[in-house]
């Protein structure tokens, strides 16, 4: 059973966190973060599927491969992404830097870096952001609160989640915290996201449960239909909870992927319905569809439609446009036989009934589209696999924010 407490990373035993202001790019703000173990962690990472990969990407995925991690090191403003040579040289000496400061291996060091594409980071004031970090760390929520913050760019809140579990008897604690806003989409689609967890798992079945979990929480959210070349999910599991080590497939592990599982899903609402100049989190779920593969296909269709996405903004039940999103989305159905239906906290609604405009009121689904959390239900009647896809409406704001992003 799970049991969800108010925290973050810092919520398993032996995880501390903390935050800088190093002026990396930002000023008068904190820009820097860290999580760090006090025992060596099993580690594992997912990355962006986007073949123009930030360095920090390079470095983590030779890391994640070893298994092994301690700590990460946090940059927000500048993403150290199609910066070549010499930026990758700066997440090596992130490491370095970072391992000699804290008496850890370097190779044992993730870097994350976020924010504008192409500028080149100057390791001079991350050095100095560590030396902060080395002695502002700390095991309390606050702390970690602070990292969460600390890690922030387009993002107007910060995003974290902690629960407790049992795995052989013993209980843990999962804590994760994550930053996205902005550049969006399907195929891991978050910016960074870092989850602790004081079970002890083995770093290959770390791995396993990622990839497990990523198909229906971040691989289903898209704010904009831009795949970041710097997404991340690492994953570490310090053991400090005494459990015995899950290795294998089995009750515990099933355990621990649950614990994963709302998490990951957790953070990945909070990443959609924190899009760029959102005013809601938009929600579709396909049901009654022939596959999963289908219904994956055709809620990811319907997420990403723009005009869908300026409907929700402007709370209005144009409902074809939805068909027409799941019709175009490659998928064969029968569009006669689709019903849709809208849900918020104001209450429920059937828009379309067998393909067609099912009369309803248009101020009762003005009010319902109008609320913090719009859910859009498409019931296919062609099967019984079902999938749900994240996202956000489309807003002017969104255009304001990133056409003068780098400034």
């Amino acid at each position: 059973m799970l049991n969800r407490i108010e925290a973050g990373v810092t919520a398993p035993l032996g995880f501390a966190a903390g935050c800088a202001a190093a002026g990396i790019k930002y000023t008068g703000r904190t820009d820097m973060a860290i999580v760090y173990s006090s025992r060596v962690c099993n580690a594992s990472g997912i990355f962006t599927k986007n073949v123009v990969k930030a360095a920090p990407v390079l470095w983590d995925k030779k890391v994640s491969e070893g298994g092994r991690a301690q700590a990460v090191i946090i940059n927000a403003g500048i993403a150290n992404a199609c910066t070549g040579e010499q930026g990758y040289k700066v997440c090596e000496e992130t490491a370095r830097y970072a391992g000699e400061a804290l008496g850890i291996d370097a190779e044992n060091v993730f870097v994350a870096s976020t924010g504008v594409i192409g500028m080149q980071i100057p390791v001079d004031r991350v050095k100095n952001g560590i030396d902060l970090l080395k002695t502002a760390k700390g095991e309390s929520i606050d702390d970690g609160h602070a990292a969460a913050r600390a890690i922030m760019t387009t993002d107007t809140k910060p995003k974290e989640v902690a629960v407790e579990f049992t795995v052989g008897g013993k209980k843990c604690t999962m804590g994760g915290m994550c930053k996205g806003s902005g550049m969006i989409h399907p195929n891991m689609g978050t910016m960074l996201c870092f989850i602790t967890t004081d079970a002890a798992v083995s770093s290959d079945m770390l791995h396993k449960a990622l990839l497990r979990n990523v198909e229906d929480t971040f691989n289903m959210v898209s704010v904009d239909g831009d795949t970041s070349t710097n997404d991340t999910v690492l994953l570490m599991a310090n053991g400090m909870a005494g459990n015995d080590v899950v290795a294998s497939e089995g009750e515990d592990y099933e355990s621990f992927c649950e614990a994963l599982h709302f998490v990951m899903l957790t953070l990945a609402k909070c990443v959609a319905g924190d899009g760029e100049g959102c005013t809601c989190l938009f929600e579709v779920t396909v049901k009654n569809a022939r596959s999963k593969a289908a219904a994956v296909t055709l809620a990811k269709s319907v997420i990403t439609s723009p005009l869908t996405k300026a409907m929700i903004f402007g709370h209005d039940a144009n409902c074809g446009r939805i068909l027409c999103a799941l019709g175009y989305s490659g998928e064969d159905f029968d569009p006669y036989k689709v019903d849709v239906y809208f849900e918020s906290a104001a209450g429920r609604i059937q828009v379309m009934k067998d393909g067609m405009y099912a009369g309803f009121s248009e101020e009762k689904a003005t009010e319902i589209l109008s609320q913090e959390h719009v859910i859009a239900v498409c019931d296919m009647k062609d099967g019984e696999a079902q999938a749900t896809a994240f996202g956000c409406d489309l807003t002017y704001e969104y255009v304001k924010i990133n056409g003068d992003y780098r400034s």
